[in-house]
């Protein structure tokens, strides 16, 4: 009974702070706590499992797969152990489990689980894995039709600024090689894109481009998916390539490097420096010929001083390094972006779409935390909403509304922005300046002002200005 007591009260302290399953079985494998949690998660009630040996409700464990008799039988804990098994009703579950020994007085009297249910995050995988495999298991020679998933090239990266001109000829030169790069950035800077682009323009374009989110998967579901699974290798696994086979000869691309949990880092430092990987589980290893491409939303010697990159890893890693500017930091690349939305959701609307003069300087103004994604999506919403074919202030997303009447008081209020008339007039007679002193050469204008090109042809579309107009 004080055995039974000391349980109970550690279990009580335990479930004041977790929310996952509970499962505590006593020294001889029977079960004599089930919380609510974990009977969501395995579809048994607490009455099925309490009072029954675990080997009884689970049938495809054995003493050997069962990470509570493991415990039971080693006195070590388990932590974040996958496991896949079915209920004595035929139900298949897979869990993350950490497992450890309950102890009275130096004895083992019992052991206890806490499981977080991920058995549909790992069906979703294991189909896309097997998706994967079947568009991927025949990559065709040079020349062949192109099977990769990258479908952006150095054409859809949109802007003129001197900043994003560059990052396109150095991404350029690093398609050419195989080496390793790092693409960093704030979210919405357009990280994808421009590693899509590099290996849409490299000797790898008709073979495989597969990318993953490592803050997407908890770390023992990723590892399976990245360096594949064997029959056996633990409680469920089956036969499965990892995604770095399927890339052979191609690219994958590991989003939020700096998310994958640091013990895994250490394994995908070993497969960059040989070359081969080994599935969880096997003893085998299997070369692999993938380019590497990773990214992250920070700057990288951040994560480095926060410990969520190892040292090792990141200079395995940066090669090359290109950093994407926030837009806030190329507001010249604001007018084409906002033309090339414009033309992309006015085409799938079946209207032609236009910007107010309203707009268009708020769109100048505004801070873009959410950088080109946010823009394409304010766009994308005020088309939705819109009636007419004008974009005026009030079918701008709220958080740009809000901005602006937070900053401007009740000048910034829907239609009526009373903006500085004066300003506008010069912007107007500068413009004309520079296209009479051209003779109506845009190109030259552009110059002329300082803008590139594109912004020049926007104004004078938005402004109503004939382009070859050269009078006062």
């Amino acid at each position: 009974m004080k055995q039974l007591a000391a349980m109970k009260a550690q279990l009580e302290l335990l479930l004041s702070h977790v929310g996952e399953g509970i499962h505590m079985v006593d020294g001889k494998g029977i079960s004599i706590y089930y919380n609510n949690a974990a009977s969501n998660i395995e579809g048994l009630s607490p009455e099925e499992v309490v009072g029954r040996h675990i080997l009884e409700v689970f049938p495809s464990l054995s003493e050997q797969d069962s990470t509570l008799l493991t415990v039971l039988r080693t006195g070590a804990p388990i932590y974040e152990r996958q496991q896949t098994f079915t209920n004595y009703k035929g139900k298949k579950i897979t869990t993350i489990n950490t497992t450890i020994p309950v102890e009275v007085g130096g004895r083992i009297i019992g052991a206890m689980e806490i499981s977080r249910d991920v058995t549909t995050v790992k069906d979703m995988t294991e189909r896309i894995s097997d998706l994967q495999a079947i568009l991927y298991g025949h990559v065709p020679k040079a020349g062949g039709k192109k099977t990769g998933a990258a479908r952006f090239t150095f054409s859809d990266i949109i802007g003129e600024s001197r900043c994003i001109r560059d990052l396109k000829n150095l991404a350029r030169r690093a398609a050419s090689s195989s080496s390793p790069v790092l693409v960093w950035g704030e979210t919405g800077t357009g990280k994808e894109l421009i590693v899509q682009a590099i290996h849409n323009e490299s000797p790898r374009k008709i073979s495989p481009f597969i990318a993953q989110n490592c803050a997407a998967l908890p770390a023992a579901l990723l590892e399976g998916i990245l360096f594949g699974t064997i029959r056996g290798g633990f409680t469920g696994a089956e036969d499965r390539p990892g995604l770095f086979e399927l890339a052979d000869g191609g690219t994958i691309f590991l989003d939020e490097i700096n998310s994958m949990p640091v013990e895994l880092q250490a394994k995908l430092l070993r497969v960059l420096q040989e070359g081969a990987v080994r599935r969880i589980g096997d003893t085998r290893m299997r070369s692999v010929d993938a380019r590497v491409i990773t990214a992250c939303s920070e700057n990288p010697m951040d994560a480095l001083e926060k410990r969520q990159l190892r040292e090792d890893l990141f200079y395995r890693i940066n090669v090359v390094s290109l950093e994407i500017p926030p837009l806030r930091e190329r507001r010249e690349d604001i007018p084409p972006l906002v033309e090339h939305f414009i033309n992309r959701y006015s085409e799938k609307a079946y209207r032609r779409v236009k910007v107010s003069e309203e707009v268009m300087d708020i769109f100048m103004k505004y801070p873009w935390p959410g950088n080109v994604r946010e823009l394409e999506h304010a766009i994308e919403g005020a088309v939705i909403m819109m009636e007419g074919d004008v974009i005026k202030p009030v079918h701008l997303p709220i958080q740009i509304r809000a901005y602006f009447s937070h900053s401007q008081g009740n000048a910034w209020n829907h239609d009526n922005l009373n903006l500085n008339d004066a300003l506008d007039k010069l912007e107007m007679d500068l413009i004309r300046k520079a296209l009479k002193k051209s003779k109506g050469n845009v190109s030259m204008a552009a110059r002329i002002l300082g803008i590139p090109r594109q912004t020049l042809q926007y104004k004078l579309r938005n402004k109503g200005i004939d382009s070859v107009y050269a009078g006062d």
